[in-house]
C-alpha cells in the first residue's frame, strides 16, 4: 500500500468505525510494530491468488503482514516478515524469539493494524471488521479445516508467493513423518493406541486427527491408532469433552497431555487418574498447551520432534 493514502484511509476507517461499529480495544503494549513501519519496502508488484472466495492480487513479495488467523508459524518457517499476531500466536512460547517485536492486535484493533501498514492481511473467514480490513490492505481469509492441514500450510505458502518452498517443505514432512511412525510402531508396537488430551480439573478434551495439538502427525502422517471410543466420539466436531470420572474409558496405550500449565491440574492426583494403564506405565507425554495447539509448518515440526524424543527417545 503506497503511504499518500493512508492519512485518507484513516479517515474513512474512523468514519466507518464510527457507525455504530464495536469500539476497538486496546492490545498490549509493543515497541516493534510503529518502529517498523518507518521502514516499510517499496512495492515489488502483485500476484493473482486463488483464494477461497474467488481470485485475489497480493502483493509479490509482502514484507509486512498481519495475521489473524493462527498461520504465523507457516509465515516464519518461509522468511516472511509479520509485523502484527493474534493473541493466542504472540503468546505461543515457541515463537517468542521470532515475535518479540511484533505487535499483538485483534480484529477490533482497525487504528492499530492501520499503523502497522501491512501490505497482506490473514484471517480466519469469520474475522470481524472484515470489510474495514480490506481497506486497509489485501485480505485472505482462510476456513479452519476446509482443507486438510497439509493443504492448508501450501494455500498460505501460495498466498506469500512461496508456492515452491512450500511444497519443498510437504514432501520432506511426509517422508520425515512416516519414517519417524514407522519406527515408534516398530519400538511400541503397531497395534497400540494414542490418545491427545487437553484440559484440566474444570474441562477435559480428547481430540480426533485433524484438531491441531499434533493430531494430524499422530494419526493421519504416521498412522498410530486412536482408541475406538475417541475416534467415535470426535467424529463429528474433531473433539470431545469429558470428566475425570469416564477418562479413564478415553485414554489409549499412549497418552500425549495438552497441558493447561495455568490451570487447575490437581486430577492428576486422584486415584482415577493414577490407575489409568498409561499413566503407571509412564505412558503420558506432557507438553505446554500453549505451545502445542497449531498445525502450521513450524509448529509441526516442533510436535515431530517432541513426539520422536518422547517415543524414541531421540
Amino acid at each position: 500500500m503506497k503511504r499518500s493514502l493512508l492519512p485518507l484511509l484513516l479517515l474513512l476507517v474512523l468514519a466507518l468505525s464510527a457507525c455504530g461499529s464495536t469500539a476497538p480495544t486496546a492490545a498490549n503494549p509493543d515497541t516493534g510494530g510503529t518502529a517498523a513501519a518507518e521502514a516499510a519496502p517499496a512495492e515489488t508488484g502483485t500476484v493473482t491468488y486463488e483464494s477461497e472466495n474467488g481470485p485475489i492480487k497480493l502483493p509479490a513479495n509482502p514484507q509486512r503482514v498481519v495475521d489473524l488467523s493462527s498461520y504465523t508459524g507457516t509465515l516464519i518457517q518461509f522468511g516472511v516478515p509479520v509485523v502484527g499476531v493474534d493473541t493466542w500466536t504472540k503468546n505461543n512460547p515457541n515463537f517468542k524469539e521470532q515475535l518479540a517485536d511484533v505487535a499483538e492486535v485483534s480484529a477490533d484493533d482497525v487504528e492499530k493494524i492501520i499503523e502497522l501498514q501491512p501490505d497482506l492481511i490473514i484471517a480466519s473467514s469469520d474475522v470481524k471488521n472484515a470489510d474495514k480490513l480490506k481497506q486497509i490492505a489485501p485480505l485472505v481469509t482462510y476456513t479452519y479445516n476446509k482443507v486438510d492441514y497439509l493443504t492448508q500450510i501450501e494455500e498460505v505458502a501460495k498466498a506469500v508467493n512461496k508456492g515452491k518452498e512450500g511444497a519443498a517443505w510437504i514432501a520432506d514432512f511426509k517422508t520425515r513423518a512416516q519414517k519417524a511412525g514407522e519406527e515408534i510402531k516398530a519400538k511400541i508396537g503397531a497395534d497400540k493406541t494414542v490418545t491427545v488430551m487437553e484440559g484440566d480439573a474444570k474441562a477435559m478434551y480428547v481430540f480426533g486427527d485433524a484438531w491441531g495439538r499434533g493430531t494430524e502427525i499422530l494419526y493421519q502422517a504416521m498412522g498410530l491408532k486412536m482408541p475406538e471410543k475417541v475416534k467415535e466420539m470426535t467424529s463429528k466436531q474433531g473433539y470431545y469433552d469429558l470428566s475425570l470420572e469416564v477418562l479413564p474409558e478415553y485414554l489409549g496405550d499412549y497418552v500425549i497431555f495438552s497441558k493447561t500449565m495455568t490451570g487447575d491440574n490437581s486430577f492428576q492426583e486422584t486415584d482415577t487418574y493414577r490407575n489409568i494403564p498409561a499413566v503407571q506405565n509412564g505412558h503420558v507425554y506432557e507438553v505446554d498447551a500453549t505451545g502445542f495447539y497449531f498445525n502450521d509448518a513450524y509448529s509441526l515440526d516442533y510436535q515431530l520432534d517432541f513426539f520422536k524424543k518422547s517415543f524414541l527417545g531421540e
